[in-house]
């Protein structure tokens, strides 16, 4: 385990065994532009073209605790960038979850794909969790859905009602709604608690 990793348990960001794992397991440096890869460990947002970003290690920490996931689970995985997200996630789901990525951005989601293959995720490879589909966020994936947990990583301003009709009963999601992030729980039908965490920031949903 890296220093910086130690750093995000002693200040509380990292506290679940499985997503320490995950983090000690999936090297942010691999998810990363070759000339950015001196600053994997920092604790900052970088660039990974096309206007977007990877996020720093403390926000998808907290992300993460939020979003409660765990092993066997089926997960959406919405902006998923250079597909660090949806790595860390399907090693926590393991061989029996599945992880559904979206990205909008097709050269994004082929640098997702080649970076998340890295570690036998995707699906057509054996073992594999992980597929990804290029498409709008906000609609989600309805083919895969209900989902036990879902994770957006792109600002937008209400959460869209077709994430929330793929959300099982009993499902989470962490959303960010502007410079906040949202926790969601389904408690029925159309019954939802919510609870904001001010104070982010995120490239917005395009």
């Amino acid at each position: 385990m890296n220093s910086h990793i130690s750093k995000l348990i002693s200040d509380g960001y990292l506290k679940s065994d499985l997503i320490i794992d995950a983090f000690s397991e999936i090297g942010r440096i691999e998810f990363l532009p070759k000339d950015l890869e001196s600053e994997a460990n920092a604790d900052v947002a970088l660039p990974i073209g096309y206007g977007q970003t990877i996020s720093q290690p403390r926000t998808v920490a907290f992300m993460l605790e939020l979003l409660d996931p765990g092993r066997g689970q089926n997960i959406l995985d919405v902006g998923s960038g250079s597909g660090w997200t949806t790595a860390l996630l399907s090693y926590i789901v393991g061989h029996r979850g599945r992880v559904t990525a979206m990205e909008r951005i097709r050269e994004l989601l082929e640098q997702g794909k080649a970076n998340v293959g890295k570690y036998n995720y995707l699906k057509e490879g054996e073992g594999g969790v992980a597929e990804f589909h290029l498409g709008d966020g906000k609609n989600g994936f309805e083919k895969n859905a209900p989902y036990d947990r879902i994770l957006v990583s792109a600002s937008t301003f209400i959460v869209p009602e077709d994430l929330k009709k793929q959300l099982k009963i009993g499902g989470k999601m962490v959303i960010p709604i502007k410079s906040s992030l949202v926790y969601l729980e389904k408690k029925g039908e159309d019954e939802f608690s919510e609870e904001h965490f001010p104070g982010f920031a995120f490239v917005p949903m395009v």
